[in-house]
């Protein structure tokens, strides 16, 4: 006859067993949790990194595009002005042609 097992050493050894998968489990949670904290450490820094050259990339834009407005401004600027020196005083113009209208009617007036 064969003696039956005890039941405590087999509890023992599952108890051993399912400590030593649950130790693994943990490990290995514990490995990729530590890879995704060195993804995010890295990620963190690409992104600090891609902030400042964007700044420095929008400062340089900046200055270029303020060269190239003035350029192209210079001769617009010019223009305006050569038009405002050979536009007509029409304020005057207009007080002159009110003033002839006034002496034309007084003139009509007292002709009559």
């Amino acid at each position: 006859m064969t003696a039956a097992p005890d039941p405590t050493t087999n509890v023992a050894v599952e108890l051993a067993q399912l400590r030593g998968e649950i130790n693994t489990g943990l490990e290995n949670i514990k490995g990729t949790l530590g890879i995704l904290v060195e993804r995010t450490t890295r990620t963190d820094a690409d992104v600090r990194q891609l902030r400042a050259d964007m700044a420095q990339m929008r400062a340089e834009m900046e200055g270029e595009l303020q060269k190239v407005r003035e350029d192209e401004l210079k001769p617009l600027r010019a223009e305006v002005e050569a038009l405002k020196q050979g536009r007509w005083p029409l304020a005057q113009l207009g007080a002159l042609v009110g003033i002839g209208g006034l002496v034309a009617a007084v003139v009509a007036f007292f002709v009559r």
